[in-house]
């Protein structure tokens, strides 16, 4: 018989364990209960799961749908202003991260060309180069410097921007905006305010890309006559802020997880063919995305669990990536590791389009500083490292660091 786990102040989000592991008590659940009933603070009933294989086998299973207008959606912890869910939300055109098929399928399908493998290696030395300048206007600065503003945050934004033909001056608009949304602790009036004010500039922008197109992904959408500007609009919201928001926190992050482990940094350095499994290893390890929501549309079992029709249910990518069932010593990082098949990226049909993108800008991104920046340390106490505690997509605030050297 599962026992069902009361969170009445919402589920433990803080990563007490460590600024890269999972928090202590999700650690617990799964060793316990990788599928568990759990009380939302809301007093609905529903579920959370946490182990490897029943979070990939949900992912894969399309009868937990992503939408939010069939269901409530509980949040599993208090948001400041946020109303009670009593009734389901409703489905925004073109986020199709929250559609199920078909229409899921038609939007994604019409993405899925510009995100090919073989065209995001065309775009290679293009990553490489943006890369490059942006660590030449690092190493004209006078340490300490940000991290996160001078490197981290401009190097997917200059991609994305340039990629999906949103005008780089632009960014201070989308930046703030998207980083207000990804908050947790604001209140609806502000969360939807940002929102408002980041889709009336996409949808002005895709309408004029509808007019006159240019050579980029947004101009290759609205030349489909079958997407109104409103669907345009959701994607292209989509696009920039999972564009921006997911990779630039790996980079600080993982920046940041590396220096606390020197002799892996050290080991990087020398060996720079270790850098693919090291990205891999790095997106297990710190998994920026955690929480993400399904819906059951039927009864279903999974772990041994029926799972019934209408439950919420809550899946901590974290503690699948954490799980000693699927990785040895998981709370290590090890840049050895094949962690291909973690689940950073999701898995089934809503798997990351943009994921070789991210790849090769992390790739990019860690192999020019270690090797521009030879001698880069924090520059305060890893305890004083402001971590991103409060937003969605966990990484830090700020990465101060020093260096006493640089290099070509």
């Amino acid at each position: 018989m599962s026992q069902t786990v009361p969170f009445p102040n919402g589920l433990p989000m803080d990563r007490d364990a460590g600024p890269f592991n999972p928090p202590r008590e999700i650690t617990r659940l799964r060793e316990a209960q990788p599928v568990s009933p759990l009380v939302f603070p809301d007093g609905h009933e529903g579920w959370i799961v946490t182990g490897y294989d029943a979070v990939r086998q949900l992912m894969a299973d399309t009868r937990f749908s992503s939408r939010q207008d069939i269901g409530i959606l509980h949040v599993p912890y208090e948001t400041p202003g946020m109303p009670a869910a009593t009734e389901p939300s409703p489905q925004i055109p073109g986020m199709f991260i929250a559609m199920d098929p078909p229409d899921h399928t038609r939007l994604r399908r019409r993405l899925t060309g510009a995100f090919t493998v073989k065209r995001m290696k065309t775009l290679e030395e293009r990553i490489i180069a943006i890369t490059e300048r942006q660590l030449d206007e690092l190493a004209r600065l006078t340490p300490p410097v940000d991290l996160v503003k001078e490197f981290a945050l401009p190097v997917p934004s200059l991609v994305i921007c340039e990629l999906l033909g949103v005008p780089y001056a632009d960014r201070d608009t989308f930046q703030v905006n998207s980083a207000k949304f990804m908050l947790k602790d604001v209140t609806l009036d502000e969360k939807m305010a940002a929102y408002g004010a980041l889709t009336t500039y996409l949808a002005e922008l895709v309408t004029r890309k509808r007019a006159a197109p240019g050579e980029d992904i947004l101009s290759d959408l609205a030349r489909h006559d079958d997407l109104t500007i409103e669907e345009l609009t959701g994607a292209a919201f989509l696009l920039l802020l999972a564009g921006h928001e997911t990779t630039a926190n790996m980079l600080a992050l993982g920046t940041f997880a590396l220096l606390e482990h020197p002799e892996q940094l050290a080991e990087l350095r020398a060996d720079p063919d270790l850098l693919p499994d090291a990205v891999e290893e790095l997106m297990r390890y710190l998994s920026v995305v955690d929480i993400l929501y399904r819906y059951a549309t039927e009864d279903i079992e999974l772990g041994g669990e029926t799972i019934r029709e209408g439950s919420t249910v809550v899946v901590s990518m974290l503690a699948a990536n954490h799980d000693p069932q699927r990785f040895e010593n998981p709370d290590t990082l090890d840049i050895h590791r094949k962690a291909r098949g973690h689940l950073s990226f999701g898995h089934g049909i809503h798997q990351c389009l943009g994921q070789q993108l991210a790849r090769i800008e992390m790739r990019a991104g860690f192999d020019g500083l270690l090797r521009r920046f030879p001698t880069l340390q924090l520059a305060i106490p890893a305890d004083e490292v402001k971590l991103r505690t409060d937003m969605n997509i966990y990484g830090v605030h700020e990465l101060p660091v020093t260096w006493t050297e640089t290099a070509r």
